[in-house]
């Protein structure tokens, strides 16, 4: 019985032991481009004469940098962190999800989750198709300017 069913396996043909398996390739933030990020973001940010802070999260998530500008209020810090996370979680620009939420009471209860921030200032940060990490911005005088900031600091950064 045993031979049978193993030579009835080995006829048809199992499709998992058929297909052939690769690594993928993966990028990652480095400290590097992360510390870039954070100075390019703040010297966006100096040119509409703002200041703020800004955290970088690595593509789990965790912190890689945070920068904070001179005489920025400490909830600001928190609020960066959370921003890039859920960039990063969410795969997408914290400010127009934050404006989607408005209009939608189902995304709305993204609020409900405690790390989320749904507050403009957070943006994935996308190299070769994949997101490698996130950043976020905040103290820079509301969603609209943190979220400038950061596309500006990305762009500057990533495009150059």
């Amino acid at each position: 019985m045993k031979k049978s069913l193993l030579t009835y396996l080995l006829v048809m043909g199992i499709p998992c032991f058929a297909e052939t398996f690769e690594p993928i390739q993966k990028y990652e933030m480095k400290l590097s481009l992360a510390n870039n990020l954070g100075r390019n973001i703040l010297a966006e940010c100096n040119k509409l004469g703002k200041t703020g802070t800004v955290s970088v999260v690595d593509s789990a998530g965790n912190i890689v940098i945070v920068m904070r500008g001179d005489n920025v209020g400490p909830h600001n810090t928190l609020a960066a962190q959370r921003k890039a996370y859920t960039a990063l979680s969410t795969k997408s620009n914290t400010y127009e999800l934050m404006k989607k939420a408005q209009d939608n009471p189902e995304m709305a209860n993204l609020t409900t989750v405690n790390e989320l921030l749904l507050l403009g200032g957070g943006a994935p940060v996308i190299y070769k198709d994949q997101v490698i990490g996130a950043v976020g911005v905040a103290g820079m005088g509301g969603s609209e300017f943190d979220n400038k900031c950061a596309i500006k600091g990305i762009e500057k950064t990533i495009n150059k």
